[in-house]
Protein backbone atom coordinates (compact mmCIF):
# COMPACT_ATOMS: atom_id res chain seq x y z
CA UNK A 1 0.00 0.00 0.00
CA UNK A 2 1.63 3.45 -0.87
CA UNK A 3 -0.65 5.24 2.49
CA UNK A 4 -1.98 3.41 5.78
CA UNK A 5 -5.53 4.95 6.65
CA UNK A 6 -6.06 5.45 9.74
CA UNK A 7 -9.24 5.85 11.73
CA UNK A 8 -8.95 7.80 15.13
CA UNK A 9 -10.93 7.52 18.22
CA UNK A 10 -10.28 9.93 20.81
CA UNK A 11 -9.64 13.73 21.05
CA UNK A 12 -8.08 14.15 24.02
CA UNK A 13 -4.78 15.95 25.24
CA UNK A 14 -2.73 13.27 24.37
CA UNK A 15 -4.09 12.68 20.95
CA UNK A 16 -3.73 16.43 20.35
CA UNK A 17 -0.59 16.88 21.16
CA UNK A 18 1.79 14.09 20.33
CA UNK A 19 0.08 11.30 18.54
CA UNK A 20 -2.10 13.21 15.69
CA UNK A 21 0.29 15.98 15.04
CA UNK A 22 3.01 12.78 14.18
CA UNK A 23 0.65 10.71 12.14
CA UNK A 24 -0.53 13.94 10.42
CA UNK A 25 3.10 14.43 9.38
CA UNK A 26 4.31 11.86 7.77
CA UNK A 27 3.67 11.34 4.33
CA UNK A 28 2.30 7.57 3.98
CA UNK A 29 -0.25 7.88 6.69
CA UNK A 30 -4.29 9.41 5.53
CA UNK A 31 -5.93 10.39 8.27
CA UNK A 32 -9.55 8.85 6.86
CA UNK A 33 -12.04 9.43 10.07
CA UNK A 34 -11.99 10.88 13.69
CA UNK A 35 -14.74 10.14 16.59
CA UNK A 36 -15.05 11.87 20.02
CA UNK A 37 -18.51 11.81 21.66
CA UNK A 38 -17.97 15.76 22.79
CA UNK A 39 -18.80 17.86 19.74
CA UNK A 40 -16.21 20.67 20.82
CA UNK A 41 -13.77 18.17 20.78
CA UNK A 42 -14.15 16.46 17.60
CA UNK A 43 -14.41 19.72 15.76
CA UNK A 44 -11.21 21.37 16.61
CA UNK A 45 -9.43 18.00 16.45
CA UNK A 46 -10.51 17.14 13.24
CA UNK A 47 -10.12 21.18 11.72
CA UNK A 48 -6.74 21.02 13.06
CA UNK A 49 -5.86 17.96 11.67
CA UNK A 50 -7.54 18.42 8.32
CA UNK A 51 -10.19 15.50 8.66
CA UNK A 52 -13.21 15.71 6.74
CA UNK A 53 -15.27 12.80 8.13
CA UNK A 54 -16.55 13.30 11.36
CA UNK A 55 -18.23 10.97 14.01
CA UNK A 56 -19.62 10.19 17.59
CA UNK A 57 -20.16 7.00 16.59
CA UNK A 58 -17.18 4.23 15.91
CA UNK A 59 -18.83 1.40 14.74
CA UNK A 60 -20.54 3.90 11.85
CA UNK A 61 -16.83 5.43 11.26
CA UNK A 62 -15.15 1.80 10.72
CA UNK A 63 -18.18 0.87 8.61
CA UNK A 64 -18.08 4.14 6.35
CA UNK A 65 -14.23 4.82 6.11
CA UNK A 66 -12.83 1.23 5.86
CA UNK A 67 -9.85 1.84 7.48
CA UNK A 68 -5.90 -0.33 7.74
CA UNK A 69 -5.63 1.22 10.96
CA UNK A 70 -7.53 2.34 14.17
CA UNK A 71 -6.20 4.15 16.81
CA UNK A 72 -7.96 3.94 20.11
CA UNK A 73 -6.75 6.76 22.83
CA UNK A 74 -9.37 5.91 25.71
CA UNK A 75 -8.63 5.97 29.62
CA UNK A 76 -8.12 2.12 30.39
CA UNK A 77 -11.22 1.36 32.48
CA UNK A 78 -13.07 2.19 28.76
CA UNK A 79 -10.39 1.04 26.33
CA UNK A 80 -11.53 -3.05 26.41
CA UNK A 81 -15.17 -3.15 24.08
CA UNK A 82 -13.81 -1.07 21.60
CA UNK A 83 -10.45 -2.70 21.34
CA UNK A 84 -11.59 -5.82 21.00
CA UNK A 85 -14.46 -4.45 18.21
CA UNK A 86 -11.50 -3.13 16.12
CA UNK A 87 -9.48 -6.46 16.31
CA UNK A 88 -12.83 -8.79 15.55
CA UNK A 89 -13.32 -6.92 12.70
CA UNK A 90 -9.36 -7.23 11.62
CA UNK A 91 -8.26 -3.38 12.08
CA UNK A 92 -4.80 -2.99 13.34
CA UNK A 93 -5.00 -1.64 16.63
CA UNK A 94 -3.01 1.25 18.47
CA UNK A 95 -3.71 1.95 21.79
CA UNK A 96 -1.85 3.41 25.08
CA UNK A 97 -0.75 2.28 28.26
CA UNK A 98 -1.79 -0.27 29.69
CA UNK A 99 -3.41 -2.32 27.92
CA UNK A 100 -6.27 -2.69 29.83
CA UNK A 101 -6.89 -2.49 33.61
CA UNK A 102 -5.99 -6.06 34.26
CA UNK A 103 -3.40 -8.70 32.84
CA UNK A 104 -6.29 -10.86 31.87
CA UNK A 105 -7.74 -7.94 29.64
CA UNK A 106 -4.54 -7.82 27.64
CA UNK A 107 -4.23 -11.17 27.08
CA UNK A 108 -7.89 -11.53 25.49
CA UNK A 109 -7.24 -8.40 23.30
CA UNK A 110 -3.48 -10.32 22.06
CA UNK A 111 -6.18 -13.34 21.54
CA UNK A 112 -8.14 -11.64 19.28
CA UNK A 113 -5.12 -9.64 17.51
CA UNK A 114 -3.85 -13.65 16.91
CA UNK A 115 -6.96 -14.92 15.99
CA UNK A 116 -7.65 -12.30 13.27
CA UNK A 117 -4.03 -11.55 12.54
CA UNK A 118 -3.84 -7.80 13.54
CA UNK A 119 -1.09 -5.91 14.18
CA UNK A 120 -0.86 -4.15 17.56
CA UNK A 121 1.14 -1.81 19.35
CA UNK A 122 0.91 -0.48 22.80
CA UNK A 123 2.52 2.62 23.41
CA UNK A 124 5.16 2.42 25.56
CA UNK A 125 6.88 5.40 24.20
CA UNK A 126 9.89 4.95 26.68
CA UNK A 127 11.20 2.22 24.63
CA UNK A 128 11.62 4.46 21.10
CA UNK A 129 13.32 7.87 23.13
CA UNK A 130 16.58 8.84 20.85
CA UNK A 131 18.43 9.57 23.49
CA UNK A 132 17.30 6.13 25.38
CA UNK A 133 17.83 4.34 22.77
CA UNK A 134 21.79 5.66 21.82
CA UNK A 135 22.58 5.15 25.41
CA UNK A 136 21.34 1.44 24.94
CA UNK A 137 23.26 0.61 21.70
CA UNK A 138 26.38 2.08 23.77
CA UNK A 139 26.63 0.67 26.48
CA UNK A 140 25.34 -2.81 24.71
CA UNK A 141 28.59 -2.11 22.60
CA UNK A 142 30.64 -3.63 25.04
CA UNK A 143 28.34 -6.97 25.95
CA UNK A 144 24.79 -7.54 27.61
CA UNK A 145 23.43 -4.97 29.93
CA UNK A 146 23.71 -6.67 33.88
CA UNK A 147 22.50 -4.19 35.69
CA UNK A 148 19.69 -1.36 34.97
CA UNK A 149 17.61 0.94 37.55
CA UNK A 150 14.79 2.88 36.06
CA UNK A 151 13.25 5.77 38.76
CA UNK A 152 10.18 7.12 38.48
CA UNK A 153 8.65 10.00 41.19
CA UNK A 154 6.14 12.33 40.92
CA UNK A 155 3.98 14.47 43.26
CA UNK A 156 1.04 13.59 43.50
CA UNK A 157 -0.71 14.49 47.22
CA UNK A 158 -3.80 16.13 47.30
CA UNK A 159 -4.82 14.52 44.08
CA UNK A 160 -7.70 12.24 42.91
CA UNK A 161 -6.65 8.39 42.03
CA UNK A 162 -6.49 7.94 38.76
CA UNK A 163 -9.65 7.96 36.51
CA UNK A 164 -11.45 8.53 40.26
CA UNK A 165 -9.71 5.07 41.02
CA UNK A 166 -10.68 2.94 38.49
CA UNK A 167 -6.74 2.00 37.93
CA UNK A 168 -4.03 1.94 40.25
CA UNK A 169 -0.99 3.89 40.04
CA UNK A 170 1.62 0.80 39.12
CA UNK A 171 -0.80 -0.26 36.23
CA UNK A 172 -1.49 3.04 35.61
CA UNK A 173 1.08 4.83 35.08
CA UNK A 174 4.13 3.48 36.80
CA UNK A 175 4.32 1.14 34.51
CA UNK A 176 6.28 2.93 32.07
CA UNK A 177 9.07 2.74 34.39
CA UNK A 178 8.11 -0.91 34.97
CA UNK A 179 8.37 -1.79 30.89
CA UNK A 180 11.68 0.32 30.02
CA UNK A 181 13.38 -2.50 33.20
CA UNK A 182 12.01 -5.42 30.87
CA UNK A 183 13.68 -3.26 27.09
CA UNK A 184 16.82 -2.17 29.37
CA UNK A 185 17.26 -5.73 30.97
CA UNK A 186 16.51 -7.62 27.53
CA UNK A 187 14.82 -10.64 29.19
CA UNK A 188 11.56 -11.61 31.44
CA UNK A 189 11.37 -11.59 35.27
CA UNK A 190 12.33 -14.76 37.05
CA UNK A 191 12.35 -13.22 40.35
CA UNK A 192 10.80 -10.37 42.12
CA UNK A 193 11.15 -8.70 45.56
CA UNK A 194 9.38 -5.22 46.17
CA UNK A 195 8.26 -2.88 48.84
CA UNK A 196 4.87 -1.28 48.21
CA UNK A 197 3.80 1.15 50.30
CA UNK A 198 0.95 4.37 50.71
CA UNK A 199 2.42 7.21 51.40
CA UNK A 200 0.14 10.01 52.16
CA UNK A 201 -2.81 8.82 50.18
CA UNK A 202 -5.24 5.90 51.26
CA UNK A 203 -3.96 3.84 48.01
CA UNK A 204 -0.65 2.45 46.87
CA UNK A 205 1.31 5.10 45.52
CA UNK A 206 5.44 4.44 46.01
CA UNK A 207 7.05 0.91 44.56
CA UNK A 208 10.34 -0.30 44.87
CA UNK A 209 11.67 -3.40 43.46
CA UNK A 210 14.64 -5.80 42.64
CA UNK A 211 14.19 -7.93 39.98
CA UNK A 212 16.33 -10.95 38.31
CA UNK A 213 15.92 -11.38 34.94
CA UNK A 214 15.68 -14.34 32.46
CA UNK A 215 19.30 -12.45 30.43
CA UNK A 216 20.84 -12.60 33.73
CA UNK A 217 20.21 -8.92 34.28
CA UNK A 218 19.72 -7.01 37.49
CA UNK A 219 16.65 -4.58 37.73
CA UNK A 220 15.92 -1.78 39.99
CA UNK A 221 12.81 -0.18 39.96
CA UNK A 222 12.38 3.42 42.13
CA UNK A 223 8.42 4.67 41.92
CA UNK A 224 7.13 7.20 44.44
CA UNK A 225 4.36 9.52 44.06
CA UNK A 226 4.61 11.46 46.86
CA UNK A 227 7.88 13.49 46.54
CA UNK A 228 8.84 17.01 45.32
CA UNK A 229 8.62 17.03 41.92
CA UNK A 230 8.38 14.30 38.53
CA UNK A 231 11.71 12.81 37.66
CA UNK A 232 12.13 10.03 34.81
CA UNK A 233 15.75 8.57 34.85
CA UNK A 234 17.39 5.08 33.76
CA UNK A 235 20.64 3.59 33.98
CA UNK A 236 22.17 0.80 32.37
CA UNK A 237 25.40 -0.94 33.36
CA UNK A 238 27.19 -3.24 31.13
CA UNK A 239 31.10 -4.43 31.62
CA UNK A 240 33.35 -1.91 31.71
CA UNK A 241 30.52 0.39 30.71
CA UNK A 242 27.87 2.81 32.19
CA UNK A 243 24.64 5.41 30.99
CA UNK A 244 22.98 7.67 33.15
CA UNK A 245 20.53 9.46 31.05
CA UNK A 246 16.80 11.91 31.93
CA UNK A 247 15.36 12.12 28.58
CA UNK A 248 14.22 15.45 29.59
CA UNK A 249 18.25 16.51 29.70
CA UNK A 250 21.05 14.35 28.46
CA UNK A 251 22.81 11.28 29.24
CA UNK A 252 26.43 10.88 29.85
CA UNK A 253 28.08 7.67 29.00
CA UNK A 254 31.33 6.55 31.10
CA UNK A 255 33.78 4.11 29.87
CA UNK A 256 37.18 2.37 31.19
CA UNK A 257 37.38 4.80 34.62
CA UNK A 258 36.96 7.82 32.62
CA UNK A 259 35.40 10.76 34.80
CA UNK A 260 34.52 12.97 32.03
CA UNK A 261 32.16 10.50 30.04
CA UNK A 262 30.22 11.38 26.79
CA UNK A 263 27.51 13.95 27.10
CA UNK A 264 24.61 13.62 24.75
CA UNK A 265 21.80 16.17 24.26
CA UNK A 266 18.39 14.47 24.34
CA UNK A 267 17.14 16.99 21.75
CA UNK A 268 20.42 17.12 19.97
CA UNK A 269 20.40 13.37 19.92
CA UNK A 270 16.52 13.62 18.51
CA UNK A 271 17.42 16.56 16.18
CA UNK A 272 14.07 18.57 17.34
CA UNK A 273 13.40 20.53 19.69
CA UNK A 274 9.94 19.58 20.31
CA UNK A 275 9.24 17.47 23.00
CA UNK A 276 6.74 14.47 21.01
CA UNK A 277 10.27 13.31 18.83
CA UNK A 278 12.78 13.88 21.76
CA UNK A 279 10.50 11.87 23.98
CA UNK A 280 9.83 9.39 21.03
CA UNK A 281 6.26 9.57 20.76
CA UNK A 282 6.83 10.92 16.79
CA UNK A 283 9.18 7.47 16.84
CA UNK A 284 6.32 5.36 17.95
CA UNK A 285 3.69 6.16 15.46
CA UNK A 286 6.73 5.59 12.84
CA UNK A 287 7.49 2.16 13.92
CA UNK A 288 3.95 1.39 13.74
CA UNK A 289 3.38 2.76 10.39
CA UNK A 290 6.68 0.76 9.37
CA UNK A 291 5.59 -2.42 11.23
CA UNK A 292 2.08 -2.30 9.10
CA UNK A 293 3.67 -1.39 6.06
CA UNK A 294 6.07 -4.14 6.06
CA UNK A 295 3.56 -7.02 7.97
CA UNK A 296 5.66 -7.46 11.10
CA UNK A 297 4.72 -6.69 15.07
CA UNK A 298 6.28 -3.62 16.40
CA UNK A 299 8.70 -4.43 19.55
CA UNK A 300 5.56 -3.05 22.08
CA UNK A 301 2.73 -5.23 20.47
CA UNK A 302 -0.23 -6.69 22.38
CA UNK A 303 1.36 -10.02 23.11
CA UNK A 304 4.89 -8.35 24.80
CA UNK A 305 2.38 -5.85 26.36
CA UNK A 306 1.23 -9.26 28.58
CA UNK A 307 4.73 -9.60 29.94
CA UNK A 308 4.72 -5.84 31.37
CA UNK A 309 1.42 -6.28 32.92
CA UNK A 310 2.47 -9.75 34.87
CA UNK A 311 5.99 -7.76 36.05
CA UNK A 312 3.19 -5.36 37.31
CA UNK A 313 1.07 -8.35 39.35
CA UNK A 314 4.86 -9.88 40.36
CA UNK A 315 5.56 -6.47 42.20
CA UNK A 316 2.22 -6.50 44.14
CA UNK A 317 2.32 -10.33 44.87
CA UNK A 318 6.06 -10.27 46.36
CA UNK A 319 5.51 -7.10 48.27
CA UNK A 320 7.29 -7.32 51.50
CA UNK A 321 4.41 -7.95 54.53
Amino acid sequence: MDKVRVALVGAGSMANSVHYPSLHELDDVELVGLCDLVEEKLQQTADRFEIDKRYRDYQKMLEETAPDAVYVLMPPHQLFDLAVHCLREGFHLFIEKPPGITTFQARMMAQWAEKRNCITMVGFQRRHIPLLVRCKEKVEERGPIHQCVCSFYKNQIGADPYFAGSVDVLTCDAIHAVDTLRWMAGGEAVSVASDVRSLGVDYENAFNALIRFSSGATGVLLSNWAVGRRFFTVEMHAQTISAFADPDDKGTVYADNDQEGEVLEAKEVAGSEELRKYYGFFQENRHFIDCILSKTQPISCLEDSIRTMELVDQIYASAMK
